[in-house]
């Protein structure tokens, strides 16, 4: 089997949507399955990670020369509210765009059934839940002593730190983090993420006005580190993960922070209907404070919900995606021919 693995505007995208197809390009190394990265018709399968103009043009092709194509629901019209500026606006004609472009598609891969609901509502085109996983090898190091002191000195912080790791964008919930660091003054909180204030023509364009007045205006206890090499560092330094991001098709960050053992604090969002409130998690719609003082304030109850968030990852690790995914691809590629 060969397979046109192809992200559109790979170049330009970062996080989870980035780390998902890197995931997926492992799985077909480690599987022995030969693809490129550029589109192709000369294959036994499309499989589109971006559904941009291009993406859309080869679609069609695909559809012509009897090449089935399979589709990652990576974006919907409601992941692009409050993420950068001008998403907002675009995310009302996205909708149409989104419904035509998944329809051109044999197949749809969604990370969550939240996402295959959502997507539902887009079109008919038959769908299969199967996680972005993430990569344990990628977080390997978060249990080293010595880099969580590095971190921890770098960034000044005084442990149980209550961290964030992501774009710093009003989507995953920065109105809430920086309010909830602001009634809880007696703890640190971190966000290790995309920020580069006033950095670079492409940063100020994209930037929202809201965005940079919350990070401006936030309160001492609450540090934005900027992009970190070692993702690892972040996951050394932080106690509780605060994660209280308002729309999610899956969440790598929290996969990774569950793969650590970092008991989190999350928005309770129809996504995480596979997460258990107080087993694996406490959930909260708003008010935060409460939970994260639970947890800050009893090491044991932290250790339990960690414990049992790292556990719970392990359903998702890519290992574990990998057979969904190839036998997926050996469906499509058996049916068209």
């Amino acid at each position: 089997m060969r397979v046109s693995h192809y992200f559109e505007w790979e170049s330009y995208i970062t996080g989870g949507h980035a780390q998902s197809v890197k995931n997926q390009r492992t799985v077909l190394e480690d599987e022995g399955i030969e693809y490129t990265t550029r589109p192709s018709l000369d294959v036994d399968l499309l499989h589109l990670n971006n559904m941009g103009p291009r993406s859309l043009y080869y679609a069609k092709r695909a559809q012509r020369a009897g090449v089935p194509v399979l589709a990652h629901g990576h974006q919907t019209a409601e992941d692009l509210r409050e993420s950068f500026r001008f998403f907002t606006a675009l995310s009302k004609p996205a909708r149409p765009y989104l419904s035509y472009a998944y329809s051109l598609a044999d197949h749809i891969v969604c990370p969550t059934e939240h996402n295959r609901t959502v997507l539902e509502s887009y079109t008919d085109v038959p769908k299969t839940v199967i996680s972005n996983g993430f990569d344990p090898e990628k977080v390997a190091d978060h249990d080293d002593d010595g880099l969580r002191e590095t971190y921890l000195n770098r960034y000044d912080l005084d442990p149980p730190v209550v961290f964030m790791v992501g774009h710093v964008i009003e989507r995953k919930g920065l109105g809430s983090f920086v309010e909830t660091a602001r009634a809880m003054p007696d703890v640190d909180f971190a966000w290790f993420g995309y920020l580069n204030p006033g950095g670079g023509t492409v940063d100020r364009i994209l930037r929202s006005r809201e965005t940079t007045k919350l990070v401006e205006s936030a309160p001492e206890n609450c540090t934005f580190t900027g992009y970190v090499e070692n993702i690892c560092g972040a996951f050394a330094a932080g106690d509780v993960f605060f994660w209280p991001s308002k729309n999610e098709n899956e969440g790598m960050a929290l996969l990774e922070a569950m793969a650590c053992g970092k008991p989190p604090v999350i928005r309770d969002i129809p996504t995480y209907e596979w997460l258990d409130d107080g087993t694996h998690c406490l959930k909260a719609d708003e008010n935060f404070v409460e939970p994260l003082e639970r947890l800050l304030e009893d090491p044991q109850e932290r250790a339990r919900l960690g414990s049992n968030a790292a556990e719970k990852s392990r359903e998702f690790t890519i290992d574990t995606i990998a057979d969904d995914l190839v036998e997926l691809y050996e469906e499509l590629v058996s049916a068209q021919g």
